[in-house]
């Protein structure tokens, strides 16, 4: 009598693996298409700072103390605006997005420097070097190149992402797999 277990790791990597291949199909097709997939992505942000924003006024009337009140429905309408802007103009909403990746990737690579710097005696640490060399230069590239890159970074980015997500989280169920068979 075979295991009942080994029936459901082989199916549940069935469809792990299945849905890998989707990821690895949208990221294909977010790199193909990168001002859509940098709309959509932004559509999505906007929805979730919507969303955001109206649990931090719903949170409000919880809050207690008028000071506590007022911080959270001013955050509230923060984030809603915010979020009504990016559905609303998607592509400034992109190019707004695509400055702020610029922005994020400048203070990654320059906290990874510093800190490659600080544990450079330790072996690996030319790794961390690497990685913040690359990612400044991604960061100048970026932002050098705006607001013409908000078409194609955060749509690429993006796909660039889902394409490794799925090749991994791929290899990781056919291993599974494999141990089982």
């Amino acid at each position: 009598m075979a295991n009942p277990m080994i029936g459901e790791i082989h199916k549940a990597t069935t469809w792990s693996i299945v849905l890998s291949v989707l990821m690895i199909a949208a990221g294909v097709l977010a790199i193909s298409v990168p001002m859509i997939a940098g709309i959509a992505v932004t559509a999505l942000v906007g929805w979730l700072l919507i969303f955001s924003g109206l649990l931090h006024l719903a949170f409000a009337w919880r809050a207690g103390r008028a000071g506590a009140v007022t911080w959270e429905i001013l955050l509230g309408i923060v984030y809603g605006g915010i979020g009504f802007y990016l559905l609303a103009s998607p592509v400034g909403g992109l190019a707004s997005l695509t400055l702020a990746v610029a922005m994020y990737l400048l203070i990654e690579g320059v906290l990874e420097f510093v800190l490659s710097l600080q544990l450079r005696p330790a072996p690996g640490s030319g790794w961390l070097l690497a990685d913040g060399i690359i990612t400044l230069v991604l960061a100048v590239m970026i932002w050098s190149t705006w607001p013409s890159s908000a078409l194609w970074v955060v749509g690429t980015l993006v796909g660039i992402s889902m394409f490794f997500s799925g090749i991994t989280r791929l290899m990781l169920s056919m291993a599974v797999r494999r141990m089982t068979a």
